[in-house]
């Protein structure tokens, strides 16, 4: 079996009944939670912020994975910390001081992680990966559920593991479903977000068999 972890995302799960989106998670065999937080300014959509991730944490020991797609995040990652989350990333273009907002989230005691949009220079914020626990590529624009994996976007894998030496685990975030996982496997990824291919298969749990499945 393959050693990578999935992280189901939760905006594609049901808003009217959140914590059965996460019990069936939990019952299909996903391995995190995923928490998209978008606050309509650095991504065109809103979604949900603190109350949601507190609320999350009540009902479940998985691990809450809150991927912050918001302005000046050092503004709110201590709070998201306080709220429950596990492991905090954020896109460093969005960030004043993003070294100094990793400081902030490992004060916590948290996991801290950056985010790259396919339009961000890998290579320009490599300097942080020896703080981070953990780097994501987006293989889609960040803001949107649903959308197609954009293949380029792999590349960045295999960059993202030269230029941490190796170290640091990569998270695919993006129209990861059971035909693309291969792509991400195949370059190096470590832990895969999937939302609508999980929370609107017919079978969600054979899904994520599939994309934990050996290559």
């Amino acid at each position: 079996m393959s050693d990578v972890l999935i992280a189901p995302s939760i905006l594609s799960g049901d808003f009217c009944n959140m914590e059965k989106s996460v019990r069936d998670l939990e019952k299909w065999g996903g391995d995190w939670v995923h928490c998209d937080v978008m606050d309509g300014v650095y991504v065109p959509n809103i979604t949900f912020g603190m109350p949601m991730i507190a609320a999350i944490r009540k009902i479940t020991q998985k691990t809450l994975d809150v991927h912050l797609m918001i302005t000046e995040p050092e503004k709110y990652v201590e709070r998201f910390a306080d709220a429950g989350a596990d492991i905090i990333t954020f896109h460093p273009d969005a960030s004043k001081d993003p070294s100094a907002c990793i400081d902030l989230i490992k004060g916590k005691g948290k996991k801290a992680g950056v985010v790259f949009n396919p339009n961000v220079s890998v290579e320009k914020y490599a300097y942080l990966f020896d703080k981070c626990d953990l780097v994501v590529v987006m293989t889609v624009y960040a803001g949107y559920g649903g959308q197609k994996l954009i293949p380029e976007c792999i590349e960045r894998i295999p960059l993202i593991k030269k230029l941490s030496g190796n170290k640091i685990p990569v998270e695919v975030d993006g129209g990861i479903n059971k035909e693309t996982y291969v792509l991400a496997l195949k370059a190096g990824a470590d832990v895969l977000v999937a939302g609508s291919a999980v929370y609107k298969a017919a079978d969600p749990a054979d899904v994520i068999r599939t994309i934990r499945g050996t290559l």
